[in-house]
């Protein structure tokens, strides 16, 4: 996880990353995003990510 502050805006986090940042379980990460609580994710290269720059944003705002 501390390899998460490193990263670059448009990189690209599965699943795992996402519950981790976020404390919550894999079918939260979907109810989430489905409900519109997390930013929707991306496919590249046919794998469904999340970008870096999105998660922060969120993260930014749910802690001012």
């Amino acid at each position: 996880m501390h390899q998460f502050d490193s990263l670059p805006d448009a990189a690209i986090v599965r699943v795992p990353t996402v519950m981790e940042l976020f404390g919550i379980s894999a079918p939260t990460v979907w109810r989430w995003t489905k409900s519109g609580h997390l930013p929707q994710p991306v496919k590249v290269m046919g794998i469904t990510g999340w970008r870096v720059g999105d998660l922060r944003e969120k993260l930014k705002s749910l802690r001012s």
